[in-house]
């Protein structure tokens, strides 16, 4: 976890990040040397040739920023090949055969995909869990490839680079309010984001790339319906921004979509292999990452800093990009990240160097609970109040940040008995963390999308997320024998 800005969202040996040179005739492609997958750390790799120096240099400086933003690399060695195959052929068909591109699996459930200029591509978990054949996912690279190949991510670049300056100025005004983290979080999110034309114009060449690549050109339309199915099941669980915020799946666009596919033939052409999808894809983590820790009830439990906490019970805690926030009925709202603080500056001092606005230095009191040091302080400012504490576990240094409208004594007690929850695990907390995968089921001869559906019961809405993630309806037929998506909790 790092110091980032409150967000409200939905939900490496080997490294998932896979360097694809394509090459003529899309022959030899593994084993070989056109496929690498490389560490993030150090330097990124090398930009296709001919491109702008400007280019190169945005997407150098950019790739770990978006990296760090999203979670970091997410490893799974069989999708890794399949996204080295996919990306081969479609640059061949891009006309880009002697060129070299970087895609990157992030792990992040959001159902999100884009591109940096210098040939970066990115896909999440999210994407990845949410298509249902080749032909989907080969749409959404392709559309990627289409912004790059247009230029759509250098031209976004400018206003990247006024955002960034608003946030210096912010900065100074507030006395360092605004981090380095959260500028990068911003950064990365305008990067992603394209106007309205630029992605009718890149649906329009993804499609003919994916469709010269031999993939079924009518996936582009399929795709766009299920992001919008899966937009409405995520709005409706908490009102969170997901890939449509950037790549809207309005009507008209299916339909441009639909008449664009056309142009390469009528449905049913073209290849979609659902079934090597889903072989490349089971087993993959599914929503939040344990890496970040996990959500159990009132409870959030971090393995890798060996800590919990518990918040009262009319608060409701999600993870959210390297954070854990909590929102209460009355709308008070708890924000639980790390800091960078030198073992020598204590936790009162770090507390009064500034980056609480209206912190009241005369309310800073420490205190050991649990066994953990900490240091307790309040702020206010035009219409907030905060009460914020620290903490030092090992050598890190964690940040509990309570906002409410009314200093209220509900307010400040909820405050309280969350801090004086917080403790070392023991193997009993660690025990209840579950392992949450994407796994198949074969549909029987007496099976239909609602029989399959059940075997997701047990799960908040999972009837419903059964539906969503195989695009399928209530009572629609499946093939017996074919492999459908379900969601595991181990």
């Amino acid at each position: 976890m790092s110091e980032r800005t409150l967000t409200r969202r939905a939900f490496l040996s080997g490294t998932g990040l896979v360097l694809v040179a394509s090459v003529a005739g899309c022959s030899g492609l593994i084993g070989g040397s056109d496929i690498a997958t490389r560490q993030t750390g150090g330097s990124a790799p090398a930009v296709p040739a001919g491109t702008d120096p400007e280019d190169a240099v945005i997407g150098l400086r950019e790739h770990p920023r978006i990296i760090a933003s999203y979670g970091g690399v997410y490893e799974h060695r069989a999708t890794e090949l399949m996204l080295a195959r996919m990306v081969s052929k479609l640059l061949a068909a891009a006309g880009q055969p002697a060129t070299q591109f970087t895609i990157t699996i992030l792990d992040s459930s959001e159902v999100n995909a884009f591109a940096l200029p210098g040939g970066f591509i990115y896909v999440t978990r999210g994407i990845l869990a949410l298509a249902n054949d080749m032909s989907e996912l080969a749409a959404v690279i392709a559309h990627e490839i289409a912004h790059v190949t247009l230029r759509h991510a250098r031209a976004r670049s400018a206003r990247v680079r006024t955002t960034e300056l608003v946030d210096r100025v912010i900065t100074g005004v507030l006395g360092g309010v605004i981090d380095a983290n959260a500028t990068a979080e911003r950064s990365a999110q305008n990067l992603a984001a394209f106007s309205q034309n630029q992605e009718l114009e890149a649906d329009r060449e993804g499609i003919k790339i994916a469709a010269r690549a031999g993939y079924d050109p009518h996936a582009a339309a399929r795709f766009l319906t299920a992001m919008g199915r899966f937009a409405q099941f995520v709005s409706a669980a908490n009102g969170g921004e997901d890939f449509l915020s950037t790549h809207p799946s309005t009507p008209d666009r299916i339909q441009r979509a639909i008449n664009e596919a056309r142009n390469y033939g009528e449905p049913g052409v073209g290849i979609t292999d659902r079934q090597g999808y889903l072989s490349a894809v089971d087993g993959i983590t599914f929503g939040d990452s344990n890496k970040q820790g996990a959500i159990v009830g009132q409870r959030y439990i971090s393995p890798q800093y060996r800590l919990t906490f518990t918040v009262p019970s009319d608060y409701t805690l999600q993870m959210s990009n390297q954070a854990v926030v909590a929102v209460a009925g009355d709308g008070a709202a708890l924000r639980f990240d790390s800091a960078q603080v030198p073992s020598s500056t204590s936790l009162a001092d770090y507390l009064r160097s500034g980056w609480i606005a209206g912190l009241q230095p005369e309310t800073v009191t420490t205190r050991t609970i649990n066994g953990i040091e900490t240091a307790t302080g309040r702020a206010q400012t035009d219409e907030w109040y905060f009460d914020v504490t620290v903490a030092r576990i090992d050598d890190a240094v964690f940040r509990f940040i309570f906002a409410g409208r009314a200093d209220t004594s509900a307010f400040r007690s909820a405050a309280q008995r969350t801090i004086e929850s917080l403790r070392r695990t023991q193997q009993s907390d660690l025990a209840a963390i579950r392992s949450i995968k994407l796994g198949l089921v074969r549909a029987g001869s007496n099976d239909n999308a609602d029989t399959l559906a059940q075997r997701m019961s047990q799960l908040n809405r999972g009837r419903e997320l059964f539906l969503v993630l195989n695009n399928l309806l209530p009572g629609d037929p499946v093939e017996t024998g074919a492999s459908y998506k379900v969601v595991r909790v181990d």
